[in-house]
């Protein structure tokens, strides 16, 4: 910021600069272009032509530094066929005049004909009344006193210039330094989190940077919130574990005779807890990545393709929406359809209807999962999300599969229901995801 503000501040000087010298250099310049434009004037308006038909003056120029030799102010008066006429101030000397300027309007240019005085020249043809001659009139000043009033000039407005960049980069430092100080409060604020252990930034800050303050209080709110998640799965997990843990040891200290149906049994157990708490995980950890998006139909003619292999006697049907988008990870998004379509082809009796987007106007994209099996009481439904819980013991699973969705579908917001079917008579399992927005990541 103080190299961007010190070139903004070098550049519009720089250019503000050379505008002052050359708006003061060219007033200076007019400046003493009129001086020699009004003694011109007086020499056109004094002179007349003698008997000899040579131009004299009828009175005395007024500026006595025409009568100084090499007093730095000179005239002449050309004519064709005429010797020059000059002032004393050239004493021996003859300005050396552009010839081939006819113009009778005044024309001014510089001379280097003297090396060591630069002049500045006017000059302008007259046609003097009872004179076929064209007279060439000429006035040179020297250009000595005119330079050094520009240089002067120059270095006051450099100086002055200098000053005020020196003056603008050091308030444009203490602004900056003013500005980000807010900043340093919070950094300060975040390292006292860090040390002192306290999970807030409390301090009294600015307005300019509060909603900063109050996104990293959020983040810090998330994070903790994934901690202590990370944590409760830990213990759930582990006291999950525990039991059969527990029966296996005493088991084996026992020297039982059923001591390997017993470890079948147990480590089924703890599979089914150790597959349920991965799920979670996984799906706790890929939503804090960020804003996730997957399309439905998608991911359910994927998983239908899927299961259909494994159940081909099966009938699928899948309707609705192919625009519709959830803010789920794809990979959470199939493992929830995978498990509820597949436990519709294995307990249904034969016929699976998906429906995507059921209610497009709702806040949440509505999946309906319907089958033509003997469904579920009312009364078991609450009972059927428990871990482990299976009203169909005959068929293989672990009895985590709803338990899952469930689970998954909450970390991102959403919801599992159950009911029944209208159409098909078996179970209808209602799961509501949230739906993504346009800004979204891309599936």
């Amino acid at each position: 910021m103080m190299l961007i503000a010190a070139g903004w501040i070098f550049a519009l000087l720089l250019l503000g600069g050379l505008a002052l010298d050359r708006a003061l250099t060219n007033l200076v310049s007019r400046q003493f272009d009129e001086q020699l434009a009004i003694s011109l004037n007086a020499m056109v308006l004094s002179a007349e032509l003698d008997p000899f038909g040579e131009v004299r003056f009828n009175r005395i120029l007024g500026d006595q530094r025409f009568l100084e030799p090499n007093s730095g102010f000179y005239w002449q008066i050309n004519g064709q066929g005429v010797e020059p006429y000059p002032s004393r101030s050239l004493w021996d000397d003859l300005l050396e005049i552009r010839e081939d300027a006819q113009a009778y309007e005044t024309i001014f240019y510089d001379s280097g004909q003297f090396t060591d005085e630069p002049l500045r020249i006017a000059q302008r043809t007259v046609a003097l009344p009872g004179s076929d001659v064209e007279w060439q009139f000429v006035v040179a000043g020297s250009r000595v006193t005119l330079d050094e009033q520009i240089a002067d000039i120059r270095a006051i407005v450099a100086w002055s210039f200098a000053v005020l960049g020196i003056g603008l980069f050091l308030m444009a430092m203490a602004q900056i330094w003013y500005g980000l100080g807010p900043l340093r409060r919070v950094r300060k604020a975040i390292a006292r989190i860090r040390t002192s252990g306290s999970n807030r930034v409390t301090d009294p800050l600015p307005l300019e940077v509060q909603p900063m303050v109050d996104e990293l209080n959020a983040l810090l709110e998330h994070s903790e919130l994934q901690a202590e998640e990370a944590r409760r799965h830990a213990g759930n997990l582990a006291h999950a574990l525990k039991t059969p843990l527990t029966v296996l040891t005493n088991a084996a200290s026992a020297e039982a005779p059923d001591l390997d149906t017993t470890v079948l049994r147990e480590a089924a157990t703890m599979r089914r807890q150790v597959d349920h708490h991965l799920a979670r995980a996984r799906a706790v950890g890929r939503r804090a990545v960020g804003l996730s998006r997957a399309n439905v139909m998608d991911s359910a003619v994927a998983v239908e393709r899927a299961v259909g292999r494994l159940y081909p006697q099966v009938r699928f049907d899948i309707d609705g929406s192919e625009q519709a988008h959830v803010a789920v990870e794809r990979q959470d998004l199939d493992e929830m359809l995978g498990n509820l379509i597949e436990n519709a082809a294995k307990y249904g009796g034969g016929s699976v209807f998906v429906t995507v987007d059921a209610e497009q106007d709702a806040e949440q994209c509505a999946i309906l999962v319907e089958d033509d099996g003997r469904g579920i009481p009312e009364a078991r439904r609450a009972d059927i999300f428990g871990r482990g819980a299976r009203l169909d013991t005959e068929k293989p699973g672990t009895g985590l599969g709803l338990a899952i969705v469930r689970d998954v579908a909450e970390i991102y917001g959403g919801s599992v229901s159950l009911g029944e079917s209208e159409d098909l008579g078996g179970l209808l399992i209602t799961l509501s995801l949230p739906r993504a927005s346009d800004g979204d990541a891309v599936d």
